[in-house]
């Protein structure tokens, strides 16, 4: 198995390079043919909701979408993959900046009570302590 950087996903869901973005639609529509998969890290995925965020400024519903969407393909085995999908249910009960959201998520999957933080929003929401 391979794993993907953020920037082939990147490619794949904003098709900015139009090169590039056929590429990784060839690369994954051959892997689905063979039945491959593809390991997506935990930290592809963190780097990959700031990208959609701050750098392409795309709206939260559709990032949340664009992540829903992927989980769906067979061939991408996240890691944490039930972190991500309680990530997901929790962005859209709480206005949480996603990045945190995500962390906040991760660490709950690990065992973590709380995660700790000065952010007053956040700490709205009940896998966050503000301290």
């Amino acid at each position: 198995m391979k794993a993907l950087d953020t920037n082939i996903l990147v490619r794949f869901l904003v098709k900015d390079d139009e090169y590039q973005a056929e590429k990784v639609f060839k690369l994954l529509k051959a892997a689905e043919d063979k039945r491959d998969k593809f390991f997506v890290p935990t930290v592809v995925v963190l780097e990959l909701l700031w990208v959609l965020e701050f750098v392409y400024e795309i709206s939260r519903e559709d990032i949340l979408k664009a992540i829903e969407d992927l989980l769906s393909l067979a061939i991408l085995e996240f890691e944490n993959r039930e972190a991500v999908i309680r990530f997901l249910n929790l962005a859209r009960e709480y206005r949480i900046d996603l990045s945190d959201l995500f962390i906040a998520s991760i660490s709950k999957e690990k065992g973590c009570e709380k995660t700790l933080t000065f952010d007053k929003k956040a700490s709205k929401c009940n896998l966050f302590e503000l301290i």
